[in-house]
């Protein structure tokens, strides 16, 4: 999916361009390192999973369980773009835009740790909540406590959404071969 956010005349980019700033190149650059002790692929996983169910929570229920964070300062954002959403025709086909969604985004820094968010819609002050909670989250001595207080919560709470979800949608199901054996 690219993610381009739309200002006016202005397009800013997901993906690195030649007219990014090297403090952009050296802060994402940072922000992918891995520390000391922890396999790149399992805190990419990690941070994968905190990200998506921060960027699936509203404002409120982000700010109910998150505890008081250090001061951040804002790096971009927070701001509402668009993002062209892409298709493909019985899931492998050829691409095709399939059209624009609203997004918010936002990058802060806290503490030297640089935290992002990307979330449907636009909501700004659930954008800066979530980034500000990834910052936080890439310090090791706050990760444990912050995803028990806050990311496991929120997600359990999505995940009974989506059975929920699921069980009103099976109600609904229409059995053909059962309806083929009626006759």
């Amino acid at each position: 999916m690219v993610l381009e956010f739309k200002r006016g005349r202005d397009y800013l980019s997901r993906r690195m361009s030649p007219h990014s700033s090297s403090h952009d190149h050296a802060a994402l650059a940072a922000d992918a390192a891995a520390p000391a002790g922890d396999a790149p692929d399992v805190r990419l996983r990690e941070r994968q999973r905190w990200m998506g169910v921060l960027a699936r929570a509203s404002a409120v229920e982000i700010a109910a369980l998150a505890p008081p964070l250090p001061a951040h300062r804002r790096l971009r954002g927070p701001e509402v773009g668009l993002a062209m959403l892409r298709g493909r025709a019985g899931g492998d086909g050829v691409a095709f835009n399939l059209g624009e969604a609203t997004m918010a985004r936002c990058s802060v820094e806290m503490e030297g740790r640089i935290g992002h968010a990307h979330r449907l819609g636009r909501d700004l002050v659930a954008a800066e909540l979530a980034a500000a909670l990834d910052a936080a989250l890439l310090d090791p001595a706050r990760r444990d406590a912050l995803l028990a207080e806050v990311i496991e919560p929120l997600a359990a709470r999505q995940a009974e959404a989506a059975a929920r979800d699921a069980r009103r949608a099976a109600a609904t199901e229409v059995r053909f071969f059962t309806l083929a054996a009626m006759r």
